[in-house]
């Protein structure tokens, strides 16, 4: 995992932190929709294009294609547009961050298909802490 990904990855994580401590009340199993299909992680083609070199503009572009291949059946994203890719590589990774996440905290495993309240968003966010 380069540096870049690292990096993606805690941003990935504080973004769902961050959505769950302003009292998140969608379903668990939207999270990830509010958190990362809501909002540009990245706006303007300059900073996309520096995300993409930093990660590596060819290993974006495969994980983007894989991903969407395996779950859609083919590629949507338009690789042309580095916003697009640089965009579509960080809801992947906030997808595979949420879902690590998911697997080692019980509270957000078992109340994945329950509406988010205070309680829940709570319980999750000290294991969360007891995890670092």
């Amino acid at each position: 995992m380069n540096k870049k990904e690292l990096k993606m990855r805690e941003e990935a994580r504080e973004a769902i932190i961050e959505t769950l401590k302003n009292g998140y009340s969608g379903y668990y199993c939207d999270l990830h929709h509010e958190v990362f299909n809501t909002d540009y992680y990245i706006i303007g083609t300059y900073e996309a294009k520096k995300a993409l070199e930093e990660y590596g503009v060819f290993d974006a572009i495969e994980k983007v294609q894989t991903y969407e291949k395996d779950n859609f059946g083919e590629v949507y994203t338009d690789l042309s547009n580095p916003e697009k890719v640089a965009n579509m590589l960080y809801y992947i990774i906030g997808e595979e961050v949420l879902f690590e996440m998911m697997e080692d905290i019980d509270e957000f495993h078992d109340n994945w298909n329950n509406p988010a309240d205070e309680e829940t968003n709570a319980a999750i966010l000290k294991a969360i802490r007891r995890e670092n």
